[in-house]
């Protein structure tokens, strides 16, 4: 018995049609040898290309932000050792110490009758530098030396402090300044860090001393 679509029902041909059209549809799109199959499979492999590359530019985004993090936290860092530098520097710089203290005395009005050096200590890591200084003047000078040598750049600790009235120092070789009140002697002592890389035996491991 011959089967003929006309003698189907209007909603049974277009069902008929309906199911044909998808059954071609899905056979143009997954049977490899037919285009619409090639096509579909070239612009899945650009979607996944597409995709690994903006994961690439994302990644490098984050690298190039992380860059200028890293740049802006180097230049920091080298301003901190540029600060450290100055406040302990590498070297003993002895007669740039020697003629910043002479200064400060200038401008507290006090008069530096020596300085002399004594035996540098190394320590681990750094080493010390003190200076045994002779000074007078008048009593509230002396003490805005004392302010002022704590204002310098360098590190100087101010130590072994032994002062007298004027009625004491007679007979000293050199003349007295007037309003001059007190005189003495003190160790001022600074620091640098070459030369202090190893330290004498039985000696604990020591930063070096905070400036007062």
């Amino acid at each position: 018995m011959a089967f003929s679509i006309r003698d189907m029902s209007l909603p049974m041909q277009a069902l008929l049609f309906l199911v044909l059209a998808v059954v071609l549809i899905l056979v143009g799109l997954y049977v490899p040898s037919l285009p619409p199959t090639q096509k579909r499979l070239e612009f899945e492999a650009k979607a996944a290309e597409v995709k690994t590359l903006e994961g690439q530019v994302a990644q490098l985004r984050d690298y190039r932000r992380r860059y200028a993090e890293f740049k802006s936290q180097i230049e920091a860092q080298r301003k901190e050792l540029d600060s450290l530098r100055n406040i302990v520097p590498e070297d003993k710089n002895a007669d740039d110490f020697i003629r910043e203290v002479q200064g400060q005395a200038t401008s507290a009005n006090v008069a530096i009758r020596r300085m002399t050096a004594k035996q540098v200590q190394v320590r681990e890591g750094y080493s010390e530098m003190p200076f045994e200084v002779e000074v007078d003047g008048p009593y509230y000078a002396v003490l805005d030396f004392f302010t002022r040598l704590g204002r310098v750049t360098r590190t100087v600790n101010v130590g072994d402090i032994s002062f007298s009235g004027l009625s004491e120092s007679r007979g000293k070789k050199y003349p007295v300044r007037p309003g001059t009140t007190v005189t003495g002697t003190f160790m001022a002592t600074t620091f640098f860090t070459k030369g202090g890389d190893s330290a004498p035996a039985g000696k604990a491991p020591a930063a070096p001393p905070a400036k007062r």
